[in-house]
């Protein structure tokens, strides 16, 4: 009895140490990440209407200003160039005697129109743009369904699931809370040698609990998991997708990265069987998998969510797995990719833009089965799906022409300023539709 008392207090101090070795790391960050905020220049783009939003045929006006300390700057020289997205048929120099000037644009098809402003101030640019919107409720996809689509993913998902998980499972002491117990685990994907890893949160309380699968944007990178959804009231784990730990060193990742992964969602896109993604696509799928094999799982609510190439991903795995109950899309990326062929603004990787390639059409073809529309038609649970007009990453285009078709409940919530990040507003409702269709507070 007197050693496990012993072995408590030495826990006790370990963990009271940790703390404040974390608490001391945090404050310093912030007093020096304190010293320096946002740019003293601002080019502010504004349009006319304030939901950004216009009707085919009407015409935007946009104003633009230069302001140094929220003054505007006399004579500053600006470059601007205009034009549907992606496609700008303006481009122009000006100089800007007051600081200010306005411009008009419009389109007779529905669509995104974008003026882009760079200022050139003492030797330096800043940038300033505005995206406009031309009936976009009426957008559609050019993207079309290969006709074996269905079986073609059916298929994927037998062969993976004829390898048992055979997870493991490590505690990570320094991650844990009060609330959650935080794992790195990992499982078998598409074949006995290929696992998934990621980080696991369970609640420290026994019972059964709802479950969150996150999945991840684009990139090579550890993950820290997720106690900050629901401490003590979810099952959350938080996924990689390139098949190795979770929990290295950064510049494990970022040589990675620049070495054998690099531009890995390039890798064999005309060929469905050996694309990056397939192999990623079914481990996502698969981590519905192992959530459903956990104890504390409630067996009812499972929810899906991601941003960029999380939000294809969780278009994906909702579309594939019908154990999914709702799911959350964030600025979507990979979706609409044969929009560019047509000469409209597609979804990241961006894979036919401006493209000459003779073998066009068989590499188009061959990505259909990845894109992130065909699964959207899949859909049959509630979502949430959020994105920002001035993401030059994922056009406004291709999120607003998926989001059409999709025939689920849907929730749309468009931050019409933000580009590829979040808000504080809009992360906080995204968490807070999370926590209702998990039921938690």
């Amino acid at each position: 009895f007197r050693s496990s008392q012993t072995e408590g207090r030495h826990i006790i101090k370990t963990k009271m140490k940790k703390l404040l070795f974390f608490l001391f790391g945090l404050f310093s960050m912030l007093s020096v990440s304190g010293q320096i905020r946002g740019n003293n220049i601002v080019v502010m783009v504004q349009p006319d209407h304030n939901e950004w939003n216009y009707v085919v045929g009407e015409t935007a006006v946009f104003k633009v200003s230069v302001l140094k300390s929220s003054t505007l700057v006399n004579n500053v020289s600006v470059s601007y160039e205009a034009g549907p997205v992606m496609y700008p048929d303006v481009k122009k120099n000006a100089v800007l005697k007051n600081g200010t000037m306005t411009f008009s644009g419009k389109m007779n098809v529905p669509g995104f129109y974008r003026l882009k402003v760079i200022a050139n101030v003492n030797g330096k640019e800043y940038e300033g743009l505005c995206t406009a919107a031309f009936s976009p409720e009426k957008l559609t996809p050019y993207a079309y369904e290969p006709k074996d689509f269905e079986s073609f993913w059916n298929k994927a998902l037998s062969e993976a699931r004829m390898n048992d998980l055979n997870p493991t499972k490590r505690l990570l002491p320094e991650r844990c809370t009060v609330d959650d117990d935080v794992y790195e685990i990992s499982y078998v994907n598409n074949s006995s040698n290929s696992r998934i890893y990621g980080i696991l949160s369970v609640p420290v309380k026994e019972g059964k609990y709802p479950a969150l699968l996150r999945v991840p944007g684009a990139g090579v990178r550890p993950y820290g998991g997720d106690t900050y959804t629901a401490p003590g009231k979810t099952i959350v784990l938080e996924i990689g997708i390139h098949g190795i730990p979770v929990t290295m060193q950064q510049n494990v990742y970022d040589n990675l990265l620049a070495g054998a992964l690099n531009n890995y969602w390039d890798s064999n896109i005309d060929n469905p069987d050996k694309n990056y993604y397939k192999r990623v696509v079914t481990g996502a799928v698969r981590g519905v998998d192992y959530i459903a094999s956990l104890p504390q799982w409630d067996g009812k609510t499972i929810g899906v969510t991601g941003a960029s190439q999380g939000g294809f991903l969780s278009l994906a795995v909702a579309a594939l797995d019908k154990r999914i109950t709702f799911l959350g899309v964030v600025h979507d990326a990979m979706c609409d990719y044969s929009a560019e062929v047509h000469g409209v603004a597609g979804g990241w990787p961006h894979y036919f833009y401006n493209s000459t390639d003779k073998s066009l059409k068989e590499k188009v073809d061959a990505s259909m089965y990845y894109d992130g529309v065909n699964f959207a038609r899949r859909v049959h649970v509630p979502g949430w799906y959020s994105f920002g007009y001035n993401d030059e990453v994922v056009p406004p285009t291709s999120s607003y022409s998926l989001y059409n078709i999709v025939k689920a409940p849907k929730i749309l919530s468009v931050y019409q300023q933000t580009g590829h990040y979040w808000y504080q507003e809009q992360w906080d409702e995204w968490q807070s539709f999370i926590k209702e269709h998990l039921n938690v507070k």
